[in-house]
């Protein structure tokens, strides 16, 4: 798995899902470690621990386990190199299966880059960093933050891209994905999302991310980036 690293320096309907409610800090931490773990790119590693994770899964909340075990039983008869094959079809060939979440709100406009520096600085509020093996707006690389801290930057930076993770739960319900399955039960460990963040959703699936509009005098229309006002200074205070 990519791994951030410790700071040492210092069906488908495209509707927003039910009302999900907030778990207690150790359900938490153990349902957003499998979460991480199954959507990562599956390895030999991983496919090693199945048991333990299966394990982990049997204590979380109804509402997590049985989207989690509806993915392990979907999956199970596949080989790795099957599983593989389904994960790079699914996440790396289709752009509204995206776990990069910056691409959601910024697309591939010039305004990805300073989404991504507000995940950095989201690791570094945490006092953690990542290794540079993926970019710090991967979904799972988000969810493992939260696992191995208190949550409460992760889950800002979670509750900031709510949207884009429900167009993400939504568009891997279209094509019928088991990992739909583990999308919904990352959507049931988080609070009930605003109305604001659903109209953000419906806008989405309705338009797809933002494009690069190079050339253009008057960009007045286009809705800037949602990023996190001044993270840091926030944590710090």
């Amino acid at each position: 798995m990519r791994r951030p690293t410790r700071t040492r320096a210092t069906r488908a309907t495209l509707t927003a899902s039910p009302t999900s409610g907030t778990l207690p800090d150790d359900q938490r931490r153990a349902a957003h470690t499998v979460i991480s773990l199954l959507l990562d790119y599956p390895t030999a590693e991983t496919t090693a621990h199945r048991a333990d994770i299966e394990d982990v899964v049997a204590g979380l909340p109804a509402d997590v386990r049985r989207p989690l075990r509806a993915f392990l039983d979907a999956t199970a008869p596949l080989s790795l190199g099957e599983l593989q094959a389904a994960y790079v079809t699914t996440f790396d060939l289709k752009r509204r299966c995206s776990l990069y979440l910056s691409y959601y709100a910024a697309g591939d406009t010039r305004k990805r880059g300073a989404a991504l520096v507000t995940f950095v600085e989201a690791f570094r509020a945490a006092g953690w960093e990542t290794d540079g093996s993926e970019l710090p707006d991967h979904l799972p690389t988000v969810l493992e933050l939260s696992a191995r801290t208190d949550g409460e930057i992760a889950g800002m930076v979670l509750d900031a891209h709510r949207d884009g993770i429900e167009v993400l739960r939504a568009a891997l319900e279209t094509v019928r994905s088991p990992y739909a399955h583990v999308v919904a039960a990352l959507v049931a460990t988080l609070p009930a999302m605003q109305s604001e963040t659903a109209a953000r959703f419906r806008d989405l699936v309705a338009a797809g991310p933002p494009t690069e509009l190079v050339g253009l005098s008057d960009l007045s229309h286009l809705t800037p980036f949602a990023t996190i006002p001044s993270l840091t200074e926030e944590t710090r205070r």
